[in-house]
């Protein structure tokens, strides 16, 4: 059964991170990724069809709106422990094989997907020059069970605003798909 995501309030700061790039084995901060055009934060892992059907068009917004100044970086806090194909050897394998232009994090303690409030994969976060929340939400209207072509239109559409010195549109859709899949209590304090 499909998720969507929370309303993080827009506006909101962007809250800092520091975790390991599954790719690099290097600690990637949010300071690391910031850009003074627009930043997206991707909670994506490896194993849900929704992120599966839009990957490689994924892959390719990525590559196009760098060029432009826009920063990228995707993160997966699944517990491994539910979901092994989601552990951060999967991830590397995953981001070397699509050619991920963005670093691919692993979210071990989940800490940073809490505070996030992010609740499926994939979620989008698009934060302004000044690190503001301007949009959260859907990649675009595509499922793995229509046949709404990929496109990523909602997230270029944001991102082109605020290259433009825009407000984005506040009447947004939540991204919808898996479940992060959490630790039980127990889990998380071992």
């Amino acid at each position: 059964m499909p998720l969507a995501s929370t309303a993080l309030p827009l506006g909101t700061v962007a809250p800092n991170f520091a975790l390991l790039d599954t790719v690099s084995d290097k600690l990637v901060s949010l300071q690391d990724v910031v850009s003074t055009k627009a930043t997206v934060i991707m909670f994506l892992c490896n194993h849900c069809p929704y992120v599966q059907h839009i990957l490689d068009e994924l892959v390719q917004v990525a590559r196009e709106y760098q060029q432009r100044g826009v920063h990228f970086v995707g993160i997966s806090a699944n517990d491994v422990t539910h979901s092994p194909q989601d552990g951060p050897q999967q991830m590397r394998e995953l981001a070397r094989e699509k050619g991920f232009p963005f670093p691919y994090l692993y979210d071990q303690t989940q800490q940073v997907a809490r505070t996030y409030q992010a609740v499926c994969t994939p979620e989008f976060y698009v934060f302004d020059r000044n690190m503001r929340l301007a949009y959260h939400g859907q990649f675009d209207d595509a499922r793995p069970k229509n046949e709404t072509p990929v496109t990523g239109r909602d997230l270029r559409q944001a991102l082109d605003t605020l290259l433009a010195g825009g407000q984005v549109n506040a009447d947004q859709k939540p991204g919808i798909g898996c479940g992060i899949k959490w630790k039980t209590q127990q889990e998380a304090v071992d």
